[in-house]
């Protein structure tokens, strides 16, 4: 097998593609040929060294947490699966950006059929962080008000969708030239955070989606109405504040969940969730990652995998 490996910490210039030993599951695993791998910032978070001390990992290491491909083989207690199925899934902290993965079976779901294979290895993690913070942290409801910051990136413009498919009222926050794309997604308010400050626009919010986190995060206390809450994958929200505020503060890592990400499937399929994706070569992913690195994407990028398989 082919595989990006990290020998030390740093920039995405120590991302190396490797010739590795072929993997093989054990009998509580599914082996995946790798279609496509999304890139998410926990990559480079890690790859930059400044997550040692919460997620030590020997070296060297593969990055990418989320896959797509056809399953090649299964461990004798796998029931969920067959070879040749088509799949996705949220595989774990690391492995992802490699022609070969391997997961359990409770963290992978059938690939939609509106989406490529390797299009589809850029859902699982985001979609995921946007279903649990909108439905398990935020318990969004019809007919509330909810503010999602970076709403353009991978996980705000599926929790655009998800929080509009939910009936919300939904306001994001991004840069003008996404502004079409946000409503596009759902969004029934776009703010210009470059050139307005959200507060002047919004107030009385039910919930905040905070994915940007630091000075953002400390200016969305005073836009959410008593009772709310702000939820943010990214930072922790302030005890203090959101007691000040008589609003909850919740932060959480997301969960690989094969049956939230079946439903996720099922959205795609029926035409009620979209995917914008930048599709690179695994041979471009220094650059890819520092796009990514740098922020302000749209969508997602994945990284074709399945063309370096066959090479």
């Amino acid at each position: 097998m082919k595989a990006i490996q990290v020998a030390q910490y740093g920039q995405a210039e120590a991302l190396e593609l490797k010739e590795l030993a072929d993997l093989k599951p054990n009998d509580d695993q599914v082996l995946i040929n790798v279609a496509g791998s999304g890139i998410n910032p926990i990559d480079w978070k890690i790859l930059s060294g400044a997550m040692q001390q919460f997620i030590p990992l020997p070296l060297p290491y593969t990055p990418g947490v989320e896959v797509s491909g056809t399953v090649a083989a299964v461990g004798r207690n796998v029931r969920d699966f067959v070879v040749g199925d088509k799949v996705f899934g949220f595989i774990g902290i690391t492995g992802g950006y490699a022609t070969q993965a391997l997961s359990t079976p409770d963290r992978l779901a059938l690939t939609p059929t509106t989406l490529s294979l390797q299009e589809a290895g850029g859902v699982p993690a985001a979609a995921l962080t946007a279903w649990q913070a909108l439905h398990e942290h935020a318990g969004i409801q019809a007919g509330q008000k909810v503010l999602i910051h970076g709403g353009s990136g991978g996980v705000g413009s599926f929790a655009i969708q998800l929080a509009r498919l939910a009936g919300a009222y939904v306001i994001a926050t991004s840069s003008a030239k996404n502004h079409d794309y946000l409503r596009s997604l759902g969004a029934d308010e776009v703010i210009d955070y470059t050139t307005a400050k959200f507060e002047d626009s919004v107030a009385d919010l039910d919930a905040v989606i905070d994915l940007v986190g630091g000075e953002t995060q400390n200016r969305s206390w005073s836009v959410i109405k008593r009772g709310g809450v702000l939820v943010s994958p990214v930072s922790a929200p302030s005890a203090q504040k959101a007691s000040e505020h008589g609003v909850s503060g919740k932060n959480f890592a997301t969960r690989s969940d094969g049956s939230q990400l079946a439903e996720i499937a099922a959205l795609f399929t029926s035409g009620k969730l979209s995917l914008e994706a930048q599709v690179v070569p695994l041979t471009g992913v220094v650059d890819a990652v520092k796009q990514s690195w740098a922020g302000h994407t749209r969508g997602k990028i994945v990284l074709d995998v399945s063309a370096q398989a066959e090479s």
